[in-house]
């Protein structure tokens, strides 16, 4: 789990405050990690082009080429000039060597766009733009010193950004570099240190949020040989019209582990042998999973489940009803949402004044679901999408594990049953969030298949393989 921070320039201050560390410093620790980087990934006298813009993202750049000057083939492009003091000093540096500085792009091994980092604000000007789009048909290896240029603090392309396959960026993780709109652009996120320890440079500096790490999965192992299937939970999945969307989340719950999974209401499929079916919710219920394929809510179902107090997830149909807004008001029961984009846009108009849509949701997620949360902090609340957000309170968590496999019909209802299963077993609602999500994500990873043909049962399939690695 890595912390994640909106803005590192606090940070940054804090070393010249209290470290003695200057920008020079810092400036020489950013370009040795990058170039760490490119040593460990290409031969010498691979050919490098460094495009650099004005400022101190440009001066990292100019940096980068005096330390692989000689061992690579370097070239140094500066559309724009320089500006800031740094970029002025550290070009002075470059000029006494022998750079090769160039008046155009060139093709090369590694492309590394330092034109502008963290902290842009207002929309790339014209000449920028189509300097991007050259830069990107260019062949290389293509490296984002920082940020990917273009993107801006919560991660939105303003309105257009450069196409990263790597950002090595400085100091620590920033939140921006995993939203959705910033994911296609940021290709793998390193991160690169300034000169002190990471403990050291964020030490006293709360994040924002933390990112989910693959090793952070804890899988529901069954440790002790004196057992049965009680000790594991007793699910109920509430059956809705679209009774696939149910029988996915029962069958993926028991896949992690439930002991007992029932199917509740009238079901007219023939259910798998391994999964029970019950006209009303079995006594000893310890978690409920609702909403999976239901488009309309019969009153009777909706009472027994409210007079329960097990815990529940709320999925998919629900959002879109105001029977939610019951479920909300039980501020003692362990609640988990598990709301798509459209789903969340809904649920929130039902419930805050301030009208909100899909695109002003997606260009601003964290802020929205801490709003959210804010109102409802006795709810986990898991927005899917390309990085799933989990936040519960106060906290917050990114899972950027996803992949476009996902991106199919029922893999929601996969994630629901996976949650819903961890809650059965006794685990809190922000636990079995975190560890669901991560389950679904590793299992459609772990995937071989085409990237296009993953089925919602074949995550079932993997995530039964979790355990030994497969």
């Amino acid at each position: 789990m890595q912390p994640l921070y909106k803005s590192c320039y606090p940070l940054d201050h804090r070393c010249y405050e209290e470290y003695n560390l200057t920008e020079d410093i810092l400036m020489e620790h950013a370009s040795q990690g990058m170039a760490n980087y490119i040593r460990e990934h290409f031969r010498e006298q691979s050919s490098l082009l460094i495009v650099c813009g004005v400022g101190n993202n440009g001066a990292d750049g100019i940096v980068l080429a005096r330390l692989l000057q000689g061992a690579y083939n370097v070239k140094l492009y500066l559309p724009f000039g320089v500006r800031s003091v740094m970029a002025e000093v550290q070009l002075e540096r470059v000029e006494c060597l022998d750079i090769e500085f160039v008046n155009d792009l060139e093709e090369a091994d590694v492309i590394v766009d330092a034109i502008f980092g963290a902290g842009l604000t207002r929309e790339l000007d014209e000449r920028t733009r189509r300097l991007i789009v050259e830069m990107e048909a260019l062949n290389g290896f293509k490296i984002a010193c920082d940020v990917p240029t273009g993107i801006d603090v919560d991660g939105n392309p303003l309105p257009m950004a450069f196409l990263a396959d790597v950002t090595l960026t400085m100091g620590a993780l920033k939140e921006g570099l995993y939203s959705d709109m910033a994911k296609e652009y940021v290709g793998e996120v390193i991160r690169v240190d300034l000169g002190v320890h990471p403990k050291k440079y964020t030490q006293g500096f709360i994040p924002q949020s933390y990112l989910l790490e693959e090793s952070d999965l804890k899988l529901p192992s069954r440790t002790k040989a004196n057992t049965h299937k009680g000790t594991f939970g007793h699910l109920a999945v509430i059956a809705g019209e679209k009774e696939g969307a149910g029988i996915m989340s029962a069958l993926s719950a028991l896949r992690f582990g439930a002991g007992l999974v029932t199917m509740v209401g009238e079901v007219q499929t023939s259910l798998p042998l391994e999964l029970m079916q019950e006209e009303e919710l079995p006594h000893n219920t310890t978690a409920i999973a609702f909403g999976m394929g239901f488009a309309n809510f019969d009153d009777e179902i909706i009472e027994d489940i409210l007079e329960s107090d097990a815990p529940i997830v709320l999925d998919a149909g629900l959002f879109s009803d105001e029977t939610i807004l019951e479920f909300l008001e039980q501020k003692d029961r362990e609640i988990v949402l598990t709301p798509h984009p459209k789903e969340f846009v809904s649920l929130w108009n039902m419930t805050i004044d301030t009208p909100l849509n899909v695109a002003v949701l997606q260009a601003n997620r964290f802020e929205k679901v801490r709003e959210f949360c804010e109102l409802f902090p006795h709810v986990t609340l898991l927005l899917k999408g390309a990085n799933m957000i989990v936040a519960q309170d106060e906290k917050l968590f990114v899972n950027p594990h996803g992949t476009s496999n996902l991106s199919k019909g029922g893999t929601g209802d996969v994630l629901s049953g996976l949650i819903a299963s961890l809650l059965a077993q006794g685990s809190s609602g922000l636990e079995a969030t975190i560890h669901g999500s991560l389950a679904l994500t590793l299992g459609a990873k772990a995937y071989s298949g085409s990237s296009y043909a993953m089925l919602p049962t074949d995550i079932i399939e993997e995530i039964g393989k979790l355990e030994r690695g497969e």
